[in-house]
């Protein structure tokens, strides 16, 4: 029987580590917000994680860096989903470009 719980223990502690996945986020885009109603969200990430922001309401709306290490914008749309790997670290500020930062930004800090 300590034969067999060595060898499994073992194999528990190094699967994980053996196989890494890269972590997911999702973003909610909303009718004139990111993530929630009120403020400017910041989410944190690390590099190499797959951030997806996901559109839902009556309004259509895009994520657009406007400063930041590297530059993306996702497609205008009122629904669907808009997903993009971080490569690069940095603080990156985030905006709708139909509605402004003033009423629609984020930051997203990849570590």
């Amino acid at each position: 029987m300590r034969k067999l719980i060595v060898p499994l223990l073992v194999a528990g502690l190094l699967g994980p580590a053996a196989a890494p996945a890269l972590a997911a986020t999702h973003v909610k885009v909303g009718d004139n917000y990111f993530v929630r109603k009120h403020g400017v969200p910041t989410v944190t990430v690390k590099k190499g994680t797959k951030v997806t922001w996901n559109f839902k309401g009556k309004s259509v709306h895009n994520a657009t860096v406007t400063k930041g290490p590297a530059k993306f914008r996702s497609p205008t749309k009122s629904s669907g989903s808009y997903t993009k790997k971080v490569k690069k670290a940095g603080t990156y500020t985030l905006i709708c470009t139909v509605h402004g930062a003033k009423d629609q930004s984020m930051k997203l800090v990849v570590r």
